[in-house]
Order: C-alpha cells, then sequence, then structure tokens
C-alpha cells in the first residue's frame, strides 16, 4: 500500500508531505529570486501566500496545520524582539518608547476616528474600535532589520518598547470595546483586568527567569534547552490570553524574561534565531498571505473607500509619528525611516482585532442579516492594509537599514582596527572546554568571527596530555564555537611544557587576549600559581584571564567588579576593561564595578558611550572590595583586575588572593583578568590610550565594539 496518495487534479492539496514540500519550495525559492531584483523576500512570502492560498490559486487552504506553525512564527517574531533588545538600553530609552508610544499610538487613533465618524459616519463605538486598528503594529520586518546588525540602534531599541506598549493598548481598547457591546464595562470589569494582567506581567518577569536559570544549571542537553524555549514561549502566550491580553504580549515577555539567560553570542540564542528564520517565521508570512484576496478590492466601490481611509489613518499616521519621535529626540533621518519601517506594517493584532469585531453582532436589519460591529468592507479593507503596510515596511527597512549599517561600519572602521584581536583559548581538560570556549565568545568582540584560536599542548614524557585527548578537546571546541557561528582554528603543539607550548604560539598567531580555565574541582593550586608567575605572565604583551566556572556563565546574574588602586596606569587597563564590557553587553549580566574613586570616574564616563547596566562603588581600601567578594551570593560571578609583581597596580596582599578565592569563591564563578604590561611599539595606536584622560579616544575604542 503507497505511503502517500497523491491526487493532483483534487484542489486544494491534502497530502501532507506535498503540502510541506510546495511550503519548503516557496520559502527556499522566494528569497533567491527576490534578493536577485532587491526586493525584501517578506514580501515574496507574502504575494506567494496569496497566490497558492484559498484566494489564489487555491493550492493550499489555510488550515489548521498552516495556522499553528503561522501563530508560532508571529510569536516567535515578538519572543526575538525581547530576546535580542538590549536590557541596558532599553531601561535606559524606556522614557523615549513611552513618548514613541504616544506619538505612533495618538496619531493613528485620531486619524482613525476622524475618517470613521466624519468620513464613514459609522457609530462612536464601532468608530473607536475602528480607529484602534490602526495604533497597533507588528514587527514584520524586524528579522530583516536583525540580520543586518542593527538591533541595538537606538531607534530600533525606541520602536522595539513602543511596539510592546502600542500593542498593549490597542488590545486594551478593543477588550473595553467588546465589554460595552456586553455592557461588562464597570467597577469589577477594570478591577479584573487590571490584576489579571498584573499577576501575568509579575509571573513572567519574575518567576520565568528564576525558572530559566534552575533549568539551564540542571540541562546541558542542547535539544532540551531549545525545546524548554519553545515551552517558556507557548506558556507565556497562554497566561497572556487568560489575563485577556493578545498572546503576542506574552511572547514579547517571555523574550524580556530570557533575554539574560541566553546571551546574544551563544549556541543557543543561534539555534533560536535559525530555527525562527528558517521556519517559523516564513510560514507566518505564507499565512498571511492566505488572507488576501484581490477580488473583493473589485466587486464593492465601498470597500476601496474604507480600505483608502485605512491606509491613509495607519500609514500615513504612522509616517507622523515616527517624524514627530525623529524631531523629538534629533535622531537621524534613516533612523527616523526605520522607526517608520519597522511602526508601519499591519498584521497580527490589527487582524485579531478585525476578527472579533467582525464576529460581534450588535444588531439585526428588517430582512434579518446580522449587523456587524465591523462591517465586511473594515475585513476586506484590512487585508489590503496588510498587504500594502507590508510592503511598504518591507522596503523602508530593508533600505534605512542598509544606510544606518552602512554608517555603523564606517564608524567602527574610523575607530581603533578591529583585526587587531587574536583570542588563545588554552583546552587541556575536556570538562572545562565548553565553558572556557562560552567565555571567549562573549569576551571578543562583535565582529570577530574567525580569529579565535583553541590550543591543546601535547607532552607525552610528562602525560600532561594524549594526541586522542588533543582532538577530542579541539574537536569539542570548534563544535562549540561554530554552534554560535563563529569559527575557532584548532592548534596542536608538541612541547615540554604547557606554559612554553602556549607562550611559542602567543608570539607565531599574534595572541592579543590568552583564557586559561581552572578544573570545575579545584581552586588555584600552588602550581598553577607558579606557573602563571613563571610562564603564562612572561608574555607581557598579552592580555591574560583565568577562568573558574561554577556554573554555566549565562545563569549569572551580577558581576562583583573589584579593580586595584592605579590600575588605570597599566599599559592595558582600558583593553582589558573592554573585555568585561563586552561579557555585560553579550550576557546582560549586571556589573557592580568596586574601584577608587579616580579610577570609578573613568568608569562612570566611559559608561555614557554603552548602554550596560552597572552599579558604582567608591572603596578608600582594599578590604572594602574583599568584604564586598566575600559576599558574593548563589548567581552572582566576580571579576578581578590583577597585576604581576613589578606592575604599577601590584600591591603585596595581591599574593594571598589565591587563598581567599578558594576559601570564598570555589561556588562561584570568578575570572582573574591580567592586563598587558608592556606593548609593541606598532600596536600602541592600535591597542591602549596613551593620555588616560582623553576619554574621546576611550568612547572611540567603545564605540568600536558596540557600533550604534
Amino acid at each position: 500500500m503507497p505511503l502517500l496518495n497523491i491526487h493532483i487534479g483534487s484542489l486544494p492539496i491534502e497530502d501532507p508531505v506535498l503540502k510541506f514540500l510546495l511550503e519548503l519550495i516557496i520559502i527556499l525559492g522566494a528569497p533567491l529570486l527576490l534578493n536577485k531584483i532587491k526586493v525584501p523576500h517578506l514580501l515574496g512570502l507574502l504575494i506567494a501566500g496569496a497566490v497558492v492560498g484559498p484566494n489564489g490559486l487555491n493550492l493550499l487552504s489555510r488550515d489548521s496545520s498552516v495556522v499553528v506553525t503561522g501563530t508560532t512564527g508571529l510569536l516567535y517574531i515578538m519572543f526575538l524582539a525581547g530576546l535580542e533588545i538590549d536590557m541596558g538600553d532599553f531601561k535606559k530609552n524606556m522614557g523615549k518608547s513611552i513618548t514613541f508610544t504616544v506619538f505612533t499610538f495618538a496619531v493613528p487613533f485620531i486619524l482613525g476616528m476622524i475618517g470613521g465618524y466624519y468620513v464613514l459616519h459609522f457609530s462612536m463605538l464601532t468608530t473607536v474600535l475602528f480607529a484602534s486598528l490602526f495604533s497597533s503594529h507588528t514587527l514584520i520586518s524586524y528579522p530583516l532589520v536583525s540580520k543586518m546588525g542593527i538591533a541595538k540602534n537606538l531607534s530600533v531599541n525606541i520602536t522595539v518598547g513602543g511596539t510592546m506598549l502600542t500593542d498593549v493598548l490597542s488590545l486594551l481598547v478593543l477588550a473595553v470595546v467588546v465589554g460595552m457591546t456586553q455592557g461588562e464595562v464597570n467597577s469589577a470589569f477594570w478591577l479584573r483586568l487590571g490584576f489579571s494582567v498584573l499577576a501575568f506581567s509579575l509571573v513572567v518577569l519574575f518567576v520565568f527567569p528564576i525558572i530559566g536559570r534552575w533549568f539551564f544549571k540542571k540541562v546541558d542537553d542542547k535539544i532540551s534547552q531549545y525545546i524548554f524555549v519553545l515551552v517558556m514561549i507557548y506558556l507565556a502566550a497562554v497566561l497572556a490570553e487568560l489575563a485577556g491580553i493578545e498572546a503576542i504580549i506574552g511572547a514579547f515577555f517571555a523574550g524580556l524574561a530570557l533575554n539574560r539567560l541566553i546571551p546574544h553570542t551563544s549556541a543557543l540564542m543561534n539555534r533560536v534565531e535559525f530555527v525562527g528564520n528558517a521556519i517559523f517565521i516564513p510560514f507566518f508570512l505564507i499565512s498571511v498571505g492566505m488572507l488576501i484576496d484581490f477580488t473583493v478590492f473589485f466587486k464593492s466601490l465601498e470597500t476601496l473607500g474604507v480600505a483608502a481611509v485605512m491606509l491613509v489613518a495607519s500609514i500615513g499616521g504612522k509616517y507622523l509619528a515616527a517624524v514627530l519621535t525623529q524631531k523629538t529626540f534629533k535622531l537621524t533621518k534613516d533612523e527616523g525611516m526605520i522607526i517608520f519601517g519597522l511602526s508601519s506594517a499591519s498584521a497580527a493584532a490589527t487582524l485579531a482585532a478585525v476578527m472579533v469585531g467582525y464576529n460581534i453582532i450588535i444588531s439585526e436589519t428588517e430582512s434579518g442579516e446580522p449587523v456587524r460591529l465591523l462591517s465586511e468592507h473594515v475585513l476586506n479593507g484590512s487585508i489590503l492594509l496588510i498587504l500594502i503596510s507590508c510592503t511598504v515596511s518591507s522596503f523602508v527597512s530593508m533600505s534605512s537599514a542598509a544606510k544606518i549599517a552602512e554608517a555603523d561600519n564606517e564608524a567602527t572602521a574610523s575607530g581603533s582596527n578591529p583585526e587587531s584581536e587574536n583570542i588563545l583559548i588554552a583546552v587541556n581538560y575536556e570538562e572545562t572546554v565548553e565553558t572556557t570556549v562560552n567565555l571567549g565568545l562573549l569576551t571578543k568582540a562583535a565582529n570577530n568571527r574567525d580569529r579565535l584560536f583553541a590550543l591543546n599542548v601535547i607532552n607525552d614524557e610528562k602525560n600532561e596530555s594524549s594526541v586522542k585527548n588533543a582532538e577530542k578537546t579541539l574537536h569539542l571546541a570548534v563544535t562549540t564555537a561554530a554552534a554560535a557561528d563563529v569559527k575557532v582554528l584548532p592548534l596542536t603543539r608538541y612541547d615540554s611544557d604547557v606554559a612554553s607550548g602556549i607562550s611559542n604560539v602567543i608570539k607565531e598567531q599574534k595572541i592579543t587576549d590568552l583564557i586559561l580555565a581552572l578544573q570545575p574541582d579545584k581552586g588555584l593550586t600552588p602550581s598553577l600559581v607558579y606557573n602563571l608567575t613563571n610562564g603564562y605572565l612572561q608574555n607581557e604583551n598579552v592580555n591574560t584571564l583565568i577562568y573558574h566556572a561554577a556554573q554555566p556563565i549565562s545563569t549569572i546574574k551580577k558581576y562583583i567588579v573589584l579593580i586595584p588602586p592605579k590600575a588605570d596606569k597599566e599599559p592595558g587597563f582600558f583593553h582589558a576593561l573592554l573585555r568585561v564590557w563586552n561579557i555585560a553587553k553579550s550576557s546582560g549580566s549586571e556589573m557592580a564595578f568596586y574601584a577608587t574613586a579616580p579610577i570609578i570616574g573613568i568608569i562612570e564616563r566611559v559608561a555614557k558611550k554603552s548602554g550596560i547596566e552597572l552599579s558604582l562603588h567608591i572603596i578608600d581600601y582594599w578590604g572594602e572590595a574583599e568584604q564586598a567578594a566575600a559576599a558574593v551570593t548563589d548567581d552572582e560571578g566576580l571579576i578581578l583586575f590583577m597585576a604581576k609583581r613589578g606592575m604599577v597596580s601590584y600591591f603585596p596582599k595581591m599574593s594571598q588572593l589565591p587563598d581567599f578565592l578558594n576559601q570564598y569563591a570555589l561556588d562561584n564563578n570568578f575570572l582573574l583578568i591580567y592586563p598587558f604590561s608592556q606593548q609593541n611599539a606598532d600596536e600602541t595606536e592600535k591597542r591602549s590610550v596613551s593620555n588616560h584622560d582623553d576619554f574621546v579616544e576611550i568612547g572611540r575604542m567603545i564605540g568600536k565594539i558596540f557600533p550604534g
């Protein structure tokens, strides 16, 4: 008996294998064809959905399978927006997002009220719901913007934050209007709605991170971690619906909740983005396209009139709101246009509100025909609005994002040379490989995707490693980095001891940063301290990092950063500080700096160039720093700036730090950073700040790693 019963003559196609094949061909072919003519592939998927859908060639029906995968794609878009947002910038720019929300909600809403009441002569209740359709927007072009590397741009950050707030307001208007049609809007209604929304927000934003941190500590399996992420997305969506708001808000909140548990440079983040962009989001676009029916626009002039009002109110209102936001915050023209591009698409919330309004029957005509809250003309007009707004959003977003990305690249090129960074990761112990590579992924510059090296030193006489062990550890290092779309070059070296082997590779590969890992069950042993002092730290042109991992780095909420007096006088101080900045930006962890007043002043001024979350604590003597380190709690880590004997910032008590860490910090993650103590003459321009009061140069270095 054949497994497939394919009947080409019967439409729509019912065979699941053939249906899925056709959808995959669309997902594969649309980007390949449209990229040739500079048309956003998002638009191609929408048009393809219209062509093969029930209103086109009727090859595919918009059945439950399409709806489920499409819904997942919509939730995925909102989840990625919350997941990729920079939490430090998000909090810092919340005021700007609220201002944008006022503009992008009020302007289209007012235009919709005018058009609905005075032009289309709707009732007041219908007019209010009609106007609310244009205030919400769907981040349909966000994947395109994210792919171009400008997701952290201020204008994108403002728009993402505003989208959440605007959609919540629009859907609350929908809830109130529906309640009014059913006579349920009273004090109990508002109390119930307010309590449910508050309870939902508290559960997702505070309980989800606790669950996620526990799960990632206990479960190492990569597939289980990804499935857990999907569970969190859908659970938040269900909780949002139970609270009386739309599922997309729940997905966005889930992204915010897991933001710090999925570092932006991690393998899990790469998997989340890959699956979403490859499968779920394209299915959503195809499913939206299936709603489009071009014939309805030729059946009724009234439909065209309603659609015209909707287009002016929605797209015109969003454009005015974007211009007002640009002028208010003195953004560039391209940043203003990216706000318009991202916010101009109407799909998810608009469609949800239209369908609810269409299904509410408020009365009947004399002939028994139902009178709906939103008429069929509004329903058909909304389909045209979805098509045109998504088209405008795709083209404007692609054009503006390309210009912003080009400007960012030029700014980066004018700064310090990014190719001066070469990171060496020593991987002699299999149990430390993954944690050490993950640290390297966090500390590297964002544009460094192929200048990481993994080294295993073999010494058969001392039985320090073997060829078999080297192959195994290096393969694990390469695959761990590859999962995050980063290339690691594996190196094997035979030498009399590990320290000399590492030193030789440092010279050969012009290494700027060396990462060494402590074995999980051991601290800073006397032999390691000896090798450190007499071996690794003899490389005076290298920034050396010693890492101890007690838990996954993604589960660290906060780092206590201890900086000794006069550390800012070291040649490698700012290079080392950039590594701390990288960890903060990539992981979203808070940084609590403890240092003397002059160093805190430097950090405070440098911090204005980036959006990391930090707290600054001035200490008068080193004992205060040790007290802060001894008080470190679960899910907190330590970062200590160190110095070898003879350096400006070295003091005798620093030699006691290994015993201190073994006593107080073995159950926590800690990182020792030894800034380079000497610099090659030809590297001075690239890797140091010769004048430590030159904050323009410091800002340029920060801007190099975090453009935009």
